[in-house]
């Protein structure tokens, strides 16, 4: 089958776009407010961008807190969510006021960080400290500006347990990575293969 992305009624209960593009990581983002108001949310439209200096972004539908707090302190870090954290992370999704941090709502500790003032989740196995490159609010081909924000951070600081450090490297399947799917579907890395690149000319 082939139908078009941009008719209203597409003949699926549920729009399959985000069963398609899966799995996505999740960026769980914790951001300041100017005065000082905690936010953290998981977003699943999140992914590396760069390397050299080391970029990721993530995408907001609706402008929500995260990117209001970002927007005033310049600053967020995103913290990867584990297996065991799945359930808090889960929690941290609820819609709760303007200022109210979802840390205590789902029974979550904070740990400082070195390079941001946001802080991180404690207990995760890695996270990122990062500085806002740019925030857009985006378009659709007809030039329209749509209800959806993106923000891009420069990595500026990186934290990783060091349970999680196996012979100089990331252990990316013993952190236990949580990805999403469509609809209320999720995933997790638990194992690994390589692969090597083919010689280029």
């Amino acid at each position: 089958m082939i139908y078009s992305a941009t008719r209203d009624d597409l003949g699926f209960a549920h729009d399959p776009f985000k069963a398609i593009v899966a799995p996505r990581p999740i960026g769980w983002i914790t951001a300041l407010s100017a005065e000082g108001a905690v936010n953290l949310s998981p977003y699943s439209f999140f992914n590396a961008i760069s390397s050299r200096p080391n970029m990721v972004m993530f995408s907001s539908e609706n402008k929500k807190d995260a990117v209001s707090f970002i927007e005033e302190s310049g600053e967020f870090t995103c913290s990867l969510v584990s297996g065991a954290l799945m359930q808090q992370m889960n929690l941290t999704s609820a819609p709760l006021p303007r200022g109210q941090s979802e840390y205590p709502h789902a029974g979550l500790a904070m740990a400082a960080s070195r390079f941001v003032k946001p802080p991180r989740v404690a207990g995760t196995p890695a996270a990122l400290e990062c500085k806002a490159v740019s925030i857009q609010q985006l378009r659709d081909i007809a030039g329209n500006d749509v209800p959806r924000w993106m923000v891009i951070g420069q990595v500026v600081g990186i934290f990783i347990d060091d349970d999680f450090v196996k012979d100089g490297r990331f252990d990316t399947a013993g952190a236990n990575p949580i990805a999403r799917c469509g609809y209320s579907d999720y995933a997790e890395v638990t194992s690994l293969f390589s692969l090597q690149r083919p010689a280029g000319g």
